[in-house]
């Protein structure tokens, strides 16, 4: 499981900062500004390995209004954590405040880390003096604004934690299928006409499926294990002390499956919840299948409205497959597992390097790229980088310029080419290193006679 770390402390210390170098986005909002991030936003940790990063609002001593919800939404932060980074502002020093947040810290009985934040131009051993007097012992200095620090850290945030090995992709063992979305579209439903018996609890109220549920059967010879989880709601309006659990699980789940269902309800419209989601499918390069639930007796209008929906608020899902269902009564659902089990081929397939450059040279010859200050950028050759999802590595001059329509434009021409559908598909650049950057030309003995030769013929007129 990937461990889970929070990021708590007052307002206005640089936690949205040091979430969003930890995570590589730019999805938690970043302002001069205190108490900006009000609900818990969570993200797949990048830096020094994986791991699950919370953000959190600033604790304040005496919450009023929605200060009371932002205090509630870190409390339950601290305990779905493993580990906690208690951010402190080193040009301030400490205040009344920080000891009010490490007071409750203190009482929650987690590792906690003292991280003084803004220690820019301060030298290591003297960073962060003041705040000693925590008894907690030495601060880790870091700027999460100039990016300082910031290895250190998470070495010591994950050390002594299990660590996490990333799964090989194979497709040797049974295929995982997480099936995600918000609570009460239908995912138990979904599982158990799946499997054909009552496997999971299914009941129409929100909420009834409270962890993952591992259910491991077989269809036509082949193995699977499909994960249900927890529905996933507006954290604000999470109150139950099991179900403030999801989001993690949810995350949990995406990580260890081959493939992800995520379940729409057909009778409503596309919710931030769905896509924010679902967003973290995209980012973790799952294959995934996006399953429309409920969609008998729905009127041709409204139809119509929820594929502009889907249109409209998720067009960075434009490589999943559609599938208009109806769980409770089997319509569409007999294609489900054959479409996931094609996506996790096309996640683990192995490419060889002469077919992907033979197509990227097809490509080339079909639409080239533009012209950067009169010169072509030049791609070479290509390679695969990786599975689950598929990475294709182009090596070439210039790489740095060729613009985002272009590297779509070969997505889609790899896709095609190979069959990858149903799994994102990237493509990364890389530049030909000049073998000679760095090396001086010696002269040879009769070159250094003619340079001195000329320049002595230079001097005389």
């Amino acid at each position: 499981m990937l461990p889970v770390i929070a990021i708590v402390g007052r307002p206005n210390v640089g936690k949205s900062t040091l979430f969003n170098v930890l995570t590589g986005t730019r999805d938690a909002i970043v302002a001069d500004l205190p108490g900006l991030t009000r609900d818990r936003q969570y993200g797949f940790g990048r830096r020094g390995g994986r791991y699950i990063v919370v953000d959190t609002g600033g604790l304040v001593d005496v919450p009023s209004g929605v200060e009371t919800l932002m205090v509630r939404q870190t409390e339950r932060a601290v305990e779905e954590a493993d580990r906690i980074l208690f951010v402190v502002d080193n040009r301030s020093g400490p205040t009344p405040e920080d000891l009010s947040v490490l007071t409750r810290l203190r009482r929650a009985g987690k590792q906690v880390l003292l991280v003084a934040n803004k220690s820019e131009g301060v030298e290591r051993e003297i960073a962060g003096v003041e705040f000693y007097a925590f008894g907690m012992g030495p601060p880790i200095p870091i700027s999460s604004a100039h990016n300082e620090g910031i290895d250190a850290l998470v070495a010591e945030m994950l050390a002594g934690l299990p660590a996490y090995e990333e799964p090989e992709p194979s497709l040797e063992e049974p295929i995982r299928i997480a099936v995600v979305g918000r609570p009460n579209v239908g995912k138990s439903t979904l599982i158990n006409r799946l499997i054909g018996e009552e496997r999971v609890v299914a009941f129409d109220e929100p909420g009834t499926t409270r962890d993952s549920v591992h259910v491991p059967f077989e269809r036509d010879g082949h193995s699977y294990v499909l994960i249900d989880t927890a529905g996933v709601r507006r954290r604000a309006r999470i109150e139950d002390a099991v179900e403030k659990y999801s989001v993690v699980k949810a995350l949990q789940a995406i990580d260890e499956a081959h493939v992800v269902i995520g379940v729409l309800d057909g009778h409503e419209t596309v919710a931030d919840q769905d896509a924010t989601l679902l967003g973290h499918v995209a980012e973790r390069g799952r294959a995934l299948l996006l399953a429309v639930n409920k969609w008998d007796h729905i009127p041709a209008d409204q139809r119509d409205h929820m594929r502009n929906q889907l249109e409209l608020k998720l067009p960075f899902l434009d490589f999943a497959q559609r599938h208009f269902i109806s769980a409770l009564h089997g319509t569409g659902v007999g294609d489900l597992l054959s479409q996931a089990r094609r996506a996790a081929r096309a996640a683990l397939k192995d490419l060889s390097t002469p077919e992907l450059t033979r197509v990227l040279e097809a490509a080339l010859q079909a639409h080239q790229p533009p012209l950067v200050r009169g010169r072509r950028i030049k791609l070479r050759y290509a390679h695969q980088g990786g599975k689950n999802p598929p990475v294709i590595i182009i090596h070439g001059n210039q790489v740095l310029h060729v613009p985002e329509a272009y590297r779509r434009y070969l997505v889609n021409t790899f896709r095609e080419a190979f069959k990858l559908h149903g799994t994102p598909v990237r493509v990364e650049f890389r530049s030909d290193s000049n073998p000679f950057a760095g090396r001086r030309n010696e002269l040879t003995a009769r070159q250094i006679s003619k340079r001195r030769r000329l320049m002595r013929h230079a001097k005389g007129r």
